[in-house]
């Protein structure tokens, strides 16, 4: 049985180089090996922890989405008392990650959809769980703002990011996902106006 510190440094190490790794490469093109070298550990200390590379993408999926939820409930729009500002707030949230240079433009979570949920029932299964989670988050303040079917359009939210990283990618063009997010904030900006028109008839 394994009684390893679960926040032990090592173990912390070898998480974000397999983040860190996974975001720019995938799955399959990062080996145990690379990740090893960049976090500066051994072979004998990933195995101490994880029993397989596998393992290891699980353990670094739930650290990647639990970070980035994190972030979105600490972020400064969550602050609003208004939802609608809520709403916007968290777009322009996106945008500004989007913009800001430093921020990878690539994600864990779609880049392991893509490569293992259609062979993998049990990727499958985690990251249709993670991606409901992100998507039901926003869908509460969708709906406190009186915005129809929100599930979908958090869900709609999810594919807009996810298809302008693909995108960004191919084209080598972050201005896509930014575009992309201020169509779909206009969007919601007459969701919202027209709940509003409604509630005052």
């Amino acid at each position: 049985m394994r009684t390893a510190n679960p926040k032990a440094p090592t173990k912390e190490k070898i998480l974000a180089s397999a983040i860190k790794k996974m975001l720019v490469h995938g799955f399959a093109a990062t080996s145990v090996d690379e990740i090893i070298e960049d976090a500066g550990t051994t072979k004998g200390s990933f195995f101490h922890f994880f029993k397989s590379k596998e393992e290891l993408a699980k353990a670094a999926l739930d650290r990647f989405v639990c970070d980035q939820l994190e972030r979105f409930q600490s972020a400064p729009f969550q602050k609003e008392k208004d939802p609608r500002k809520r709403v916007l707030g968290r777009i322009d949230f996106v945008i500004a990650i989007f913009k800001d240079p430093s921020m990878p433009k690539s994600c864990l979570l779609g880049n392991l959809s893509q490569e293992l949920a259609s062979t993998n029932s049990e990727f499958r299964s985690l990251c249709g769980k993670m991606f409901s989670l992100a998507s039901e988050e926003f869908a509460r303040d969708l709906k406190a703002a009186g915005c129809r079917d929100a599930v979908s359009l958090g869900n709609m939210f999810s594919s807009i990011v996810q298809g302008s990283l693909i995108l960004g990618k191919a084209k080598q063009d972050a201005t896509i996902a930014i575009l992309n997010l201020k169509h779909f904030k206009q969007y919601l900006r007459t969701q919202i106006k027209e709940v509003s028109q409604n509630a005052r008839r």
